[in-house]
């Protein structure tokens, strides 16, 4: 695409990015109604195969990076992608209304357990940035191995917790809406009933193909616009790539948060952030070396950033404030603060 005029490599870059909302949004649709079919998230195997399904932006953009030698694009939508997918939850605050903050509303400590989560395996992140390509195994880092192994583990337990809690939380006023999307609505029907389970999986197949496809022609075409606009490809790949592939869990957040899922709306982005760091393993292998010692110090800066944004949140669901300042809990106007505090310093790390 380096051929082609940035006016046209602007709108293949805006096609990919249309096309990664819409194919996103009907992945997790089908996702859903798989799931509910299927009870997906009752066996392991299946809790990683949703994972999966709603990573194939980051998994298409990853791979496409590596196989390119853009290691700081990949590494920098991989650990950027959790600060812009936590950021999210903003538009789920405005759309939770003007009564009371999503974090009032969530009443449960699930999503605090998948936020502890995130912090956990980025936390592992940061420690394979500081070691020395002299220690991987093989091609593989080992703190690539060890988030993998973190996650693992970490959703285990969260399911276990999820089915069987130990605890009772008392939260007056909270509406965290259904435990789990495989729980009929009350109101909204579920996704795709009356199609035959045939149907569904094709509409999944077909959604899986458009946006791995929609992710790669995101990579190659931004890499392409920030190299003329003369952007650092970890600050592009942190911002503007990782907003594109963010929007499906913007449709998804929103469409949640309406239904009265409140909890689900912040679980969904917390174990997407959680996942999204295990895909390092992935561009280990397939760049034959350990990428997290290459990601640099502005990926530590966006680690950090992740780790605030996702901290700040987790207090919130726990304090619950429920004052609402232009449709905006405290929590929230806190995170935009730091957000920009936090694209400030990246700016003036590049420099």
């Amino acid at each position: 695409m380096a051929s082609l005029a940035w006016p046209l490599l602007a709108l293949v870059f805006l096609a990919g990015a249309i096309a990664t909302w819409v194919a996103g949004t009907s992945l997790a649709k089908s996702t859903d109604a798989l799931d509910n079919r299927f009870g997906l998230g009752d066996a392991i195997g299946g809790m990683v195969l949703l994972s999966i399904a709603g990573t194939l932006p980051e998994i298409a953009i990853t791979v496409s990076a590596v196989l390119q030698k853009h290691y700081g694009l990949a590494a920098g939508n991989l650990i950027g992608g959790i600060a812009i997918q936590t950021m999210v939850l903003i538009v789920c605050d405005i759309a939770a209304g003007r009564k009371s903050a999503l974090t009032y509303l969530v009443g449960s400590l699930i999503p605090v357990l998948e936020a502890l989560l995130v912090i956990l395996v980025v936390s592992f992140v940061l420690m394979g940035a500081l070691l020395k390509q002299s220690v991987a195994i093989g091609p593989v880092s080992p703190a690539s191995i060890a988030i993998v192994i973190v996650w693992f583990c970490g959703i285990v337990v969260i399911n276990r917790v999820r089915k069987s809690p130990s605890w009772e939380v008392v939260a007056p006023g909270s509406r965290p809406g259904r435990p789990h999307r495989r729980v009929p609505h009350p109101t909204e029907p579920t996704p795709h009933t009356g199609t035959s389970t045939l149907r569904v999986m094709l509409y999944f197949l077909a959604a899986c193909l458009v946006t791995l496809v929609a992710g790669v022609f995101l990579q190659i075409s931004g890499s392409d616009l920030a190299g003329r606009a003369g952007i650092n490809g970890v600050i592009f790949g942190a911002t503007v790539l990782a907003l594109a592939t963010a929007l499906p869990e913007i449709s998804s957040g929103i469409g949640a948060v309406r239904l009265g899922d409140h909890g689900l709306a912040m679980g969904d982005i917390f174990g997407g952030n959680a996942f999204q760091v295990c895909l390092f393993l992935v561009a280990d292998l397939i760049a034959g070396k350990a990428i997290l010692p290459l990601a640099g110090h502005q990926n530590s800066w966006l680690a950090m950033l992740g780790i605030g944004l996702t901290s700040v949140y987790a207090v919130g669901i726990i304090f619950r404030p429920k004052r609402c300042y232009a449709r905006l809990g405290a929590d929230s106007i806190f995170v935009i603060v730091l957000f920009a505090v936090g694209i400030a310093g990246l700016v003036t790390i590049h420099h």
